[in-house]
C-alpha cells in the first residue's frame, strides 16, 4: 500500500513535468506563429516602408508595420481584386513605371486605412466600376499620365474623404459616357488639376474644369419593335376622338378601312371597327365639334365620307365624292383656316383634277378645283379676301413626283418631295420659292414622310428595294443626317401616336405585315 503511494505521488509529479513541458511547446509554437513575416523577394523593407522593383506579382506578406509601398517595373500588367488584404496597415500606396494597364473590381478592398493612392506613369486603360470600393479614408487618388481615355460612371462614389484627384496626361475624351464626372465635380469638395479634353471635336482643347453638364447632349432615340400586325396596308392615320386613341389602316386586298384602339390594360393596339370598301387607298379621319368624320378614297367605285354615329356605335355613310371631279385619288390632308375645316384631295389622273372641300355645317361641298394633272409640282398660296388658293409657283426640275409633306423647324417651312426613280429631296420655303436643302437617293420609293416626336424631327425614307432609312434632323448642320434603318416590306406610309406616356410610329406595309414601334430615347451618359 504504501509502494502503490509512492508510486502515484511519482506519477502526478511526471504529469506536472508533461503539462509544464507542453506550455513549453506552446509557448514555442505561438512564438513562430507571431513572428514577423520577412520582406518579400524583390523588395526592401526599413522600419514603416517597402519598395519593390521587377517582382512579377503583389508579394501576400509584409512586415506588420509597413505603411508605405511602393512598386516600381513591375512585370505584373493587373492589379487584381483583393490584392491587398494582407496588408490592412497600409496608409500609402504607390504604382510608377510599371507595365498596369488593368485595375479590377475590389482591386485595393481590405485597406481602411490607406490615405494616398499614387497610380501614376503606367498604361491604365480600363478600370472596373468598382475598382476603388471601400476606401472609405483615401484623401488622394493620382492616375496621372495613363493611357485613360474615359473613367467609369461613379468610380469615385463612397470616397467621401477625397480632397485631391490628379488625372493629368491622360487622352480623356470629354463625350456623354465623361459627363458624370463633370457632374462630380461641381458637388465635390476634391480638387482636380486643370485637365483637357482630347476629343470629341466639339470639346477638343477645352479645359474638363471649364465644362458643365449642360455642355453634353447625351440624349438619343431610336425606334424598336413594339407591336406586329398580321395585315397588309396602304395607308395609316392617327387620331384622337373622345378622348381615346385610335389608328385606322387602308386595306386595299382586304378591302376595308381598318379601325384600332388602343387597350390601356394590355399596352397594345386592338380591333375597333372596319369600314368595307373596294381597292380602299386612303382612310383619312377629321373631327369637326366632336363629330368624326371619315374620308375613304378609293380607286375603283368612287370615294365616300363616312360618319361615326355614336348612337348607334357605327359608321354610316352620308356623302358620295363626285366620281367624275375624283377619277385617281392617291392622297387626301385635311387642315383648318380661319376656324373652318377643309379637306383636299389629290387626283392623279389626267382627266381628274385635285380639289378642295369644305365643311358647310352640313356636309362637305367643293369649294375650289386646282390644277389638272402636272408633270411637276404646284404651290399654292391662300388668299384670305377671296378665301380660296391662288397659285404662287410651281418647282422645276422636278417632274414624276409621287407626294409631298411638309414640316415645320424654328418656324421655316420645309418639304420632302418622293420621287420613286428620282431623288428625293428636301426643300425650305425662302419667302419666294422652295429650294433644295439636300438631296436622297430613293430608288423605289413611294414615302418619304416627316414625322415629329417632341423636340425631335425626323424624315422616313421607305423602299421597295432596300431597307427603310430613318433620318434625324441635325439643327447645327440644318440637314437630315441618318439615324436607324428599318427593316419593312414596301412601306406606303407613316404615322406617329402619343397615348398613356408612350410614343409609337405605325408604319404600313403594302407588301407584308404592319408594324408599330416604340419610340425610345436613351441617355447615353448611363
Amino acid at each position: 500500500m504504501i509502494l502503490m503511494g509512492h508510486l502515484g505521488r511519482g506519477w502526478r509529479g511526471g504529469w506536472t513535468a508533461l503539462v509544464w513541458l507542453a506550455a513549453v511547446c506552446l509557448v514555442l509554437t505561438d512564438g513562430r506563429r507571431s513572428r514577423q513575416p520577412r520582406c518579400p523577394v524583390g523588395c526592401t523593407c526599413t522600419k514603416d516602408n517597402a519598395l519593390c522593383e521587377n517582382v512579377r506579382n503583389v508579394p501576400h506578406a509584409f512586415p506588420s508595420d509597413v505603411v508605405s509601398l511602393s512598386f516600381v517595373k513591375s512585370g505584373f500588367n493587373e492589379i487584381t481584386g483583393a490584392s491587398f488584404v494582407h496588408t490592412p496597415n497600409l496608409q500609402l500606396l504607390l504604382f510608377t513605371a510599371n507595365s498596369l494597364d488593368l485595375i479590377d473590381e475590389d482591386a485595393f478592398v481590405g485597406l481602411p486605412h490607406l490615405e494616398y493612392l499614387f497610380i501614376e506613369n503606367n498604361r491604365i486603360a480600363s478600370i472596373s466600376p468598382f475598382a476603388f470600393r471601400g476606401l472609405k479614408a483615401l484623401l488622394h487618388l493620382s492616375l496621372a499620365y495613363n493611357n485613360l481615355e474615359t473613367l467609369p460612371k461613379d468610380v469615385f462614389k463612397g470616397m467621401e474623404a477625397l480632397t485631391k484627384v490628379d488625372l493629368r496626361g491622360n487622352n480623356l475624351i470629354c463625350d456623354c459616357k465623361l459627363k458624370w464626372l463633370v457632374e462630380w465635380m461641381h458637388h465635390t469638395n476634391a480638387t482636380l488639376d486643370q485637365i483637357y479634353c482630347s476629343g470629341p471635336p466639339i470639346h477638343q482643347g477645352k479645359k474638363i474644369n471649364d465644362l458643365l453638364p449642360h455642355s453634353f447632349d447625351c440624349i438619343t432615340t431610336e425606334f424598336a419593335s413594339y407591336q406586329l400586325l398580321r395585315f397588309e396596308s396602304i395607308s395609316v392615320e392617327a387620331f384622337t376622338f373622345g378622348n381615346e386613341q385610335y389608328v385606322v389602316f387602308a386595306q386595299p386586298f382586304a378591302g376595308k378601312c381598318n379601325f384600332l384602339e388602343w387597350d390601356h390594360v394590355e399596352m397594345t393596339f386592338r380591333t375597333y371597327d372596319a369600314i368595307e370598301s373596294t381597292s380602299t387607298v386612303v382612310c383619312k379621319p377629321l373631327v369637326i365639334d366632336n363629330q368624326l368624320f371619315i374620308i375613304v378614297a378609293q380607286l375603283f367605285g368612287g370615294s365616300h365620307i363616312y360618319k361615326r354615329d355614336s348612337s348607334a356605335n357605327k359608321f354610316i355613310k352620308i356623302q358620295d365624292i363626285d366620281i367624275l371631279r375624283i377619277r385617281k385619288p392617291n392622297d387626301i390632308e385635311t387642315f383648318v383656316i380661319d376656324g373652318e375645316s377643309f379637306f383636299v384631295i389629290a387626283d392623279s389622273s389626267k382627266a381628274g383634277s385635285t380639289t378642295v372641300y369644305k365643311w358647310n355645317g352640313i356636309g362637305f361641298y367643293s369649294h375650289q378645283s386646282l390644277h389638272p394633272c402636272s408633270q411637276r409640282p404646284v404651290v399654292y398660296q391662300w388668299n384670305r379676301s377671296q378665301k380660296k388658293f391662288d397659285r404662287r409657283t410651281d418647282i422645276p426640275d422636278m417632274e414624276d413626283v409621287f407626294s409631298i409633306k411638309h414640316f415645320r423647324v424654328k418656324g421655316e417651312l420645309f418639304i420632302c418631295l418622293t420621287r420613286y426613280i428620282g431623288d428625293s429631296k428636301v426643300m425650305r420655303w425662302d419667302g419666294a420659292m422652295f429650294k433644295e436643302v439636300q438631296t436622297f437617293p430613293s430608288r423605289g420609293s413611294m414615302v418619304f414622310q416627316p414625322v415629329s416626336v417632341g423636340k425631335w424631327q425626323y424624315a422616313i425614307l421607305g423602299s421597295d428595294f432596300s431597307l427603310t432609312q430613318v433620318y434625324q434632323w441635325d439643327t447645327k448642320r440644318g440637314q437630315f443626317v441618318p439615324s436607324q434603318e428599318l427593316s419593312i416590306q414596301a412601306p406606303r406610309g407613316f404615322s406617329v401616336v402619343s397615348v398613356d406616356n408612350w410614343v409609337f410610329l405605325l408604319a404600313s406595309s403594302f407588301k407584308g405585315k404592319t408594324q408599330i414601334y416604340e419610340h425610345l430615347m436613351i441617355d447615353l451618359s448611363d
